[in-house]
C-alpha cells in the first residue's frame, strides 16, 4: 500500500511537470507536432514519390507547401511557448522542447534568407 502511494505521488509530480497547464502551452505542444507531420509529408513527397524541386522555390507546389508550413508552424510554436512561458508562467518540459526546435529552425531560415549561397 505504501509503495503504491509513493509510486502514484511520483507519477502525479512527473506528470505535473511535464504536461502542459495553458492554452498557449498545449497550442505550442501542438504546433510542433504538426511541424514534425508535415516535415514527414516533405520528406516522403522528395523520396517516395520521386519530386525533384526547380529554379524557384515554387516550382514544385508538392514540395514547398507541406516544408513552408513545416517551418512556420514550428516558428509559431517557438513565439507560442515564449508568451506561455512568460505571460502565464508555464513551467512545463514539453513547452520548452518546441521553443528550443522552433528557434533552431528560425536560425536555420534566417541563414538562408541573410547568407545566400
Amino acid at each position: 500500500m505504501f509503495v503504491y502511494r509513493l509510486q502514484s505521488s511520483i507519477l502525479l509530480e512527473i506528470n505535473d511537470k511535464t504536461s502542459a497547464k495553458t492554452t498557449l502551452g498545449k497550442w505550442s505542444i501542438g504546433l510542433i507536432i504538426a511541424f514534425f507531420l508535415l516535415l514527414a509529408t516533405g520528406i516522403f513527397v522528395v523520396t517516395v514519390l520521386g519530386q525533384t524541386g526547380g529554379n524557384t522555390i515554387f516550382d514544385n507546389p508538392s514540395i514547398s507547401v507541406p516544408m513552408l508550413g513545416a517551418g512556420a508552424s514550428a516558428i509559431a510554436a517557438a513565439f507560442t511557448g515564449i508568451v506561455s512561458v512568460w505571460r502565464q508562467k508555464e513551467r512545463a518540459i514539453l513547452v520548452f522542447v518546441p521553443i528550443i526546435i522552433g528557434f533552431l529552425v528560425l536560425w536555420f531560415v534566417l541563414g538562408e534568407i541573410l547568407v545566400p549561397h
